[in-house]
């Protein structure tokens, strides 16, 4: 298949020189660096590359696996090589999900500069397809997988096998005589464009075109008219139909002719239905609209734990990538651990355990460079320290030094002395959560004495004291670490700027034993949540919840939480003064191209739908629909489910797709997780993710949904 971006490729250079290829070599260790050839290959989508003597072995990776680009040393591997490479010849491939990077380097600074500009520009070309052309790339990258011998055709048996392939278990007789309609050129095989047409045969959507013929006044085509009747009774989108229904016609028929007719066929309709508009999470949200001037501690705060540790707690990698991947995810609390290392340079890894140890300039650096490319609200730089007087100087140089101005050193000029200032005060500002000698009220006015270093001691375990460097606890202004002890006791001595960790443990026993004091406690200080390595339910609602507000890392918490006078307990949220309970209607329609799981020859999903609530204890519940054997292309369930939420704010809605099995433990295949409150009404796709977050296009399922009061 020819390249769709053919077009713009003319004038560009660097792609024009990646399709001829380079030599580069592909480092692994500061030990392992071979040489490879790096190819583009034509389709403009793959890139190609084999070891020089190894007979025919080569790998290939698809654009749209690579996440990024990094220039220079920005690698743990890059950097052990630095004195031996310069920094203008290297650079890295991040790939999406946990496949490993790539770090490459080239035979000079312009080969480095021509692939990371012609790798960029192929990135963005993918990321501005549109659902048609990323649904197109996706049928063609099936037919080039099952196109053993590259002959660019493909006879019954191989489309049989490619069906298989594709999650399809379909009757034979009806396969082929869809074959022969679509084998135009009567050749016996289907040539690319063919096996489009013989594809979007095969995935006719009845389910669709049931909805689209209901509103069609002459079952043909959706007039004007016909699309605000849907609009206004089906979408619930009850403001300005007239002009969201011409600007839907505009930007989703590809016929020229019905745009000038005003009118919208079922491609049109589809188009919709599949886009951001026609999803489940509503596009207003997706931006920043929330008041981004109320204080810190009114905002429920995206933050990991262990953030250098790749893997597990115990012997896994650490690694300055964990930082970086967590920034671009827009966490913004992340967690160092810091212990005394050689030649006076502070080290970060998890004490005690066999994980790989990091240093902490580096650490710094990182953060630094990567705090503010997702979001410009303020990053929590949160120190576990372990370290002598010495190395803590050498800490609070290398933040000075490398975050310069990012690091807040004093408090902000003209804000009230007594309460946490907002995330849009500290746009742009990088803040320490550490241990500190005295308070705030030292910093804001009165004379610090002239020692160099105090003690600090947790009150309610007088052994463990520790002396602090006076430079570091200078570097730590709203975020006083401390060690809680009760409610009672914060309520009274606890001040504005101080911060405490909970593990889960405990804060579910605080939840179970007092939850209002809890609350209100929360309502008043910072407190740090965790998590962020392993995939799983918990990273899905974190992702979730804050897939919201443009993805900056700050949900405003619900107004019932940010009152301290309000007495909102999660344990009874009927007694609150403005409840108002919801019923959530789902219909869960259909599914389209779920992901194979098994990769056993010939197995074929059966996939069941899980709906899930998680918010408060009163409102956790889980409902699923029968499993469909054999489909994961096009299952159709026409499943109802009922659910009464009775603190809407706080509910996050869970969409589990998995694979049925009788005799053990049933298989993953995708998930979505959405806050109710972003949820969109009447009929909508959910853009199915996989394990590690990452969208896995074109897989989805279709759904009604109906939220009403109670």
């Amino acid at each position: 298949a020819d390249c769709p971006l053919k077009g713009m490729l003319g004038g560009d250079d660097n792609l024009q020189s990646m399709l001829v290829g380079a030599m580069m070599r592909k480092i692994k260790s500061r030990t392992w660096k071979k040489q490879r050839y790096f190819r583009l290959q034509d389709d403009c989508m793959t890139i190609w590359y084999k070891s020089k003597k190894a007979g025919n072995a080569h790998s290939t990776f698809s654009v749209s696996e690579v996440e990024a680009v990094r220039e220079g040393h920005q690698s743990e591997v890059l950097l052990s090589i630095a004195d031996e490479f310069p920094a203008n010849r290297c650079f890295t491939l991040v790939f999406r999900g946990r496949k490993g990077n790539l770090d490459l380097v080239a035979e000079s600074a312009e080969e480095a500069q021509t692939w990371v500009k012609g790798i960029r520009k192929l990135i963005e070309n993918v990321e501005n397809m549109g659902e048609r052309e990323k649904l197109d790339q996706w049928i063609s990258d099936w037919f080039k997988k099952a196109d053993k011998d590259r002959d660019g055709r493909m006879n019954f048996k191989e489309v049989r096998d490619l069906l298989k392939m594709m999650n399809i278990d379909m009757n034979e007789d009806h396969a082929l005589r869809l074959f022969t309609l679509a084998d135009k050129s009567c050749t016996g095989s289907l040539e690319d464009d063919e096996f489009v047409l013989f594809y979007k045969m095969l995935t006719q959507r009845e389910d669709v075109l049931a909805v689209f013929q209901e509103f069609s006044s002459d079952g043909q085509t959706l007039s004007q008219r016909d699309l605000e009747d849907f609009l206004r009774e089906e979408q619930l989108e009850g403001d300005n139909v007239q002009q969201h229904a011409m600007h839907l016609i505009e930007q989703y028929e590809p016929s020229e002719t019905a745009k000038m007719l005003n009118i919208m066929t079922f491609d049109g309709f589809l188009m919709y239905l599949g886009s951001t508009e026609g999803s489940i999470f509503n596009p207003q949200q997706r931006g920043i609209y929330q008041n981004m001037a109320l204080p810190l501690c009114h905002y429920f705060i995206s933050s990991s734990h262990n953030t250098y540790l790749m893997e597990d707690q115990l012997r896994g990698q650490s690694s300055v990538e964990g930082y970086i991947r967590a920034l671009n995810r827009g966490c913004r609390c992340v967690e160092v651990d810091c212990w005394d290392g050689a030649n006076g340079e502070p080290i970060v890894y998890h004490g005690h355990t066999f994980t790989s140890k990091i240093l902490f300039k580096d650490v710094v650096t990182a953060v630094g460079n990567y705090a503010f490319k997702v979001s410009e609200y303020p990053v929590i730089l949160s120190i576990e320290n372990h370290c002598s007087v010495e190395q803590q100087r050498v800490m609070a140089q290398h933040l000075c030094h490398i975050l310069g101005e990012k690091l807040l050193k004093k408090p902000l000029d003209g804000h009230a002395s007594n309460s946490l200032p907002s995330p849009e005060d500290l746009k742009g500002k990088i803040l320490v959560k550490a241990k500190k000698i005295g308070g705030l009220e030292e910093n804001i006015g009165t004379l610090v004495e002239d020692s160099l270093s105090g003690e600090v001691t947790d009150e309610d375990d007088m052994k463990s004291k520790q002396d602090l460097s006076k430079e570091l606890s200078d570097c730590v202004v709203y975020c006083k670490s401390f060690h809680f002890r009760s409610f009672r006791h914060s309520q009274l001595h606890s001040k504005f700027y101080e911060v405490a960790s909970f593990t889960e443990s405990k804060a579910r026993k605080y939840l179970k034993e007092s939850a209002s004091s809890f609350k209100l406690y929360l309502s008043s200080f910072g407190t740090v949540a965790l998590n962020f390595q392993t995939a799983g339910e918990g990273m899905d609602l974190n992702d979730g919840l804050f897939s919201q507000n443009g993805c900056c890392g700050y949900v405003l918490k619900p107004s019932f939480m940010q009152q301290t006078k309000s007495g909102f307990d999660p344990e009874s949220p009927q007694k609150q003064e403005d409840y108002q309970p919801v019923i959530l209607n789902i219909q869960v329609i259909s599914g389209q191209q779920l992901p194979k799981v098994n990769i056993k020859e010939g197995s074929i999903v059966d996939p069941l739908v899980r709906v899930e609530i998680h918010g408060v204890p009163l409102d956790q519940a889980k409902q699923e629909t029968r499993y469909i054997e054999n489909n994961g292309f096009n299952p159709v369930w026409h499943d109802y489910l009922r659910f009464t939420i009775h603190t809407p704010e706080l509910a996050l809605v869970r969409f589990v797709v998995e694979d049925y099995d009788k005799t053990s433990k049933n298989d993953f295949v995708g998930q979505y997780t959405v806050p109710l409150t972003c949820m969109q009404q009447g009929y909508r796709h959910i853009h199915l993710l996989s394990r590690d977050g990452t969208s896995i296009p074109p897989s989805s399922l279709f759904v009604h949904v109906r939220i009403t009061e109670l």
